[in-house]
């Protein structure tokens, strides 16, 4: 027999200030909970380190979750020189200690230009991705390392934004799959006297910011009906693609998968679906001869 879902059936998304010291999971199970939600989930982890901008999806929200993931990211970071850790943060043990040298501003914005573009970073031991099925966390728990291989990513941008040495304060705007960690380590190592990173946060997630956000504290002070007008629309979530509207006709064969012939699409990529009157109904993709195929369909 299937095993049905307990709590209430709850369909949008809640942009969370998730605190430092707890995972993204534990926080997603704190909202659920409070929410009384039956189905929720995050789009991208933050270690616990970590606070700022983490999105909660509720219900049929979650079906869009993976374009959020895909989507650029934006922190605040403060690199601790001269100090290498076993997990590239401030909760791993000391590795190595080193002496700072003397650095300047120019000097320091010369290091970063160096690290603005396409570069390739080694994942950390301590990252969720999986070697043979297991998380690389769980083998460096074990004192286990495995060879891992760079990855692409880009880094938009590079700000500093204060230094008192040993702290260097950075905003970074970056692509998805970057890991601020090894920027701090790579950065270190470039200077030639290691880094860390003490401490992390996420200033934005696409065009969802900071200011968006609601923390865990003040929703526990919140009637329930008043938690709801905190959850944002479910094509919020993918505001950042154009749209396209259909009539009736042609909303009955996307329900169906089908293809459907448009010149209101443009001439690639994903849009958001609506049926006339601007209710959304999902995400499709526009194909080369210029139809749009459902992708992603709610409801």
């Amino acid at each position: 027999m299937r095993r049905r879902n307990k709590g209430r059936a709850l369909d949008g998304m809640l942009l969370l200030d998730k605190r430092s010291g707890v995972s993204s999971n534990y926080a997603l199970q704190e909202i659920k909970r409070l929410f009384g939600a039956a189905k929720a989930g995050h789009t991208g982890s933050l270690d616990p380190l970590a606070s700022g901008v983490l999105p909660i999806c509720f219900g049929q929200a979650t079906k869009l979750s993976r374009f959020l993931l895909n989507t650029n990211k934006r922190y605040a970071v403060d690199i601790r020189l001269g100090i290498v850790t076993s997990t590239g943060d401030a909760e791993g043990d000391v590795v190595s200690e080193s002496a700072v040298p003397v650095l300047c501003r120019l000097g320091i914005e010369q290091i970063l230009d160096k690290f603005t573009g396409k570069v390739d970073q080694v994942p950390p031991m301590h990252s969720a991705l999986k070697h043979d099925g297991v998380r690389l966390y769980e083998l460096a728990r074990k004192g286990i390392e495995v060879d891992r291989k760079p990855r692409s990513v880009t880094i938009f941008d590079l700000q500093v934004t204060g230094y008192n040495s040993p702290i260097l304060s950075l905003n970074v705007h970056c692509s998805k799959g970057t890991y601020i960690r090894t920027l701090a380590e790579d950065i270190g190592a470039m200077i030639g006297c290691g880094a860390y990173v003490a401490d992390l946060r996420r200033t934005a997630v696409a065009d969802f910011y900071i200011a968006d956000t609601c923390k865990l504290d003040r929703l526990k002070l919140m009637e329930s009906d008043e938690r709801l007008n905190y959850l944002m629309p479910l094509d919020r979530i993918v505001q950042f693609m154009p749209s396209v509207e259909f009539d009736n006709e042609s909303v009955f064969f996307i329900r169906q998968g089908q293809a459907v012939l448009t010149s209101k699409a443009p001439a690639t990529g994903w849009v958001r679906l609506y049926a006339e009157g601007q209710q959304f109904i999902g995400i499709g993709e526009v194909l080369t001869d210029q139809r749009v195929a459902p992708r992603r369909l709610i409801g």
